[in-house]
């Protein structure tokens, strides 16, 4: 009898360690209770089950709330706690915004999106991600988690956050209350708050609070470039990623007079003042009767403001320097939010904005362009060089910037995708590997659907988006996207080592090789280009390109 109960002992440990081993800890991980109503910090919620992704969704959740009552220009606080259970299967507002040619949006926007798969599994990293759109447009549905979650096996939100002249603004007659008020940028303390409420509520998602993974694109890349000097954001997340980032920020004192320019119109509307240039004067000054003027004004008026900045901070300046909330030297010799760093970029990061400039447009949108050989080659000319000036902005330039002092490993991806004549000849002619190549290799239907059209079908395109997705699930779980046999992909460190990422029609092509090339290298091969005239080239270097994120080394030329 003694012999029986020692063998049922010794089986039921080692039943147990096998648990145990099996969930990589010593203790038996709890399982996720994978039904949809949840209880967080101020109530219940009840969201939906996407049985064609086999995900899970809550949506349009509240993460913040105005401390006043009114959301204008004021710090987030958190939402009140509700007592039904709330709805969370619809989307919720979107920030108010000039998108399309019209107005749309709320200013009572301060709502996520959480998608995870519908399993059992618990303590799954979480990725945050901070929508596109210049900082002025755009939503949370911008890529919306439901087809890649249970191949990176993690818990996806999606921020909607403030926006253009609600989101950032830094006149003083705006800035009497806390520092971090004070510096205008509402947008990214929307942004701080959304982590603050993550971290709080992932157990109840079945993510694990120290293991957060902030991640943008576009606008939202340069967001979370500027998190990661912002003191309001020390020990929020663990790793981070920036998708067509960069690193953009505005001084607080010309931001205003910009600003000043901008709104000065509304005010000879108005009849406050008589002229624009004495409205410009009166909006600089610290007064409570301009502060009463701003916060009357119909945000529906606010939000079409400064929206033909098409990636100029001259137009639409925000992130500003100012000193509390990002510091005032910027990210030159910066004390870094130190974590785990992925920056990517496409190898031709400007040819969507070269076919929306004006200059291009109306040809573009009708075919007329590829019909005009001298206007294709002016298009290709700033397609190329501008995307070549993008790419190192994105990525390896940014990583000189901080090479010296920060110590975690930064990893660096370039999408070459789309380049290639011989394997996607309609996307080559038009966009190649554009800003925005990244997401077809996450999200099904794409946004870009009909620019790519079967781009992204071939078996190729399928491996390399396979492989992508790999890296991203390693990366945020350990902060190192190596793992499985995947091509190795080297830090940065100062061998200038860069993860090539593209495809033929068959294979994927990934390598890692060395990117040494400079801003000064590429306008050298500007001055050589034949392709156009000197005045030709001067008239596209001076409307085309100039003043964009990316441009700074060419402006000064």
């Amino acid at each position: 009898m003694k012999k029986s109960i020692l063998l049922m002992s010794t089986l039921l440990c080692l039943s147990l360690t096998a648990c145990s081993e099996k969930n990589g800890s010593n203790e038996t991980k709890k399982s996720f209770d994978n039904t949809t109503t949840k209880t967080i910090e101020t109530g219940k919620i009840k969201g939906n089950k996407d049985k064609e992704n086999n995900a899970l969704e809550w949506l349009g959740v509240p993460y913040a709330k105005s401390p006043e009552g009114d959301l204008r220009w004021k710090s987030p606080v958190k939402p009140n706690k509700w007592k039904k259970t709330l709805d969370a299967t619809k989307y919720g507002n979107k920030a108010i915004q000039f998108s399309n040619g019209k107005v749309e949006g709320s200013e009572d926007s301060l709502n996520l999106d959480v998608v995870r798969p519908d399993s059992n599994e618990s303590n799954l990293p979480i990725m945050v991600y901070i929508h596109g759109g210049n900082n002025q447009t755009g939503t949370s549905q911008e890529i919306k988690g439901n087809t890649f979650v249970n191949d990176i096996d993690a818990v996806y939100v999606s921020v909607n956050y403030r926006l253009g002249a609600l989101g950032y603004n830094p006149l003083t007659a705006l800035k009497h209350g806390s520092e971090e008020e004070n510096s205008g940028n509402f947008g990214l303390l929307d942004i701080a708050l959304a982590l603050d409420w993550v971290e709080e509520n992932a157990e109840a998602f079945g993510g694990d609070a120290k293991n957060i993974t902030l991640t943008g694109f576009s606008a939202g890349g340069r967001d979370v470039m500027a998190s990661l000097i912002s003191p309001q954001f020390k020990g929020k997340y663990q790793k981070a990623i920036s998708f067509s980032g960069g690193m953009t920020l505005a001084d607080s004192k010309n931001s205003q007079e910009i600003f000043a320019k901008a709104i000065a119109p509304l005010v000879v509307e108005d009849k406050v003042k008589t002229s624009v240039e004495d409205a410009e004067k009166w909006l600089l000054e610290d007064t409570k009767e301009v502060s009463d003027y701003l916060y009357n004004l119909p945000a529906e008026r606010l939000a079409p403001l400064m929206g033909n900045a098409g990636i100029r901070m001259s137009v639409f300046p925000h992130l500003y320097k100012d000193g509390n909330v990002i510091p005032s030297t910027g990210f030159e010799g910066a004390e870094y939010n130190d974590v785990p760093l992925m920056l990517l970029t496409g190898t031709n990061e400007f040819s969507l904005f070269s076919a929306f400039d004006k200059k291009f447009t109306a040809d573009f949108t009708s075919g007329e362009l590829f019909k005009n050989p001298e206007k294709m080659k002016e298009f290709n000319y700033a397609r190329q060089y501008g995307g070549q000036l993008y790419r190192l902005s994105n990525g390896v330039d940014s990583a000189r910037v901080m090479q010296d002092t920060y110590k975690s490993k930064i990893y660096i991806g370039e999408i070459g995708y789309g380049d290639s004549e011989k394997v996607t000849p309609e996307l080559a002619k038009t966009l190649g590997a554009f800003h925005g190549i990244f997401e077809p290799m996450l999200q099904k239907p794409s946004n870009y659907k009909d620019f790519i059209g079967k781009s992204f079908e071939t078996d190729g395109a399928k491996e390399m988006s396979s492989t992508f997705k790999a890296y991203l699930k390693n990366f945020l779980y350990s902060g190192n996207p190596n793992k499985d046999k995947l091509p190795e992909w080297k830090n940065w460190s100062n061998e200038n080592s860069v993860l090539k990422i593209d495809a033929s029609k068959n294979k994927a092509k990934i390598e890692t090789k060395k990117d040494s090339k400079t801003a000064q290298d590429v306008i050298k091969k500007m001055d050589e280009d034949t392709s156009l005239s000197e005045e030709k080239k001067s008239e596209i270097n001076k409307t085309v390109l100039n003043g964009r994120w990316f441009s700074g080394p060419l402006d000064g030329e």
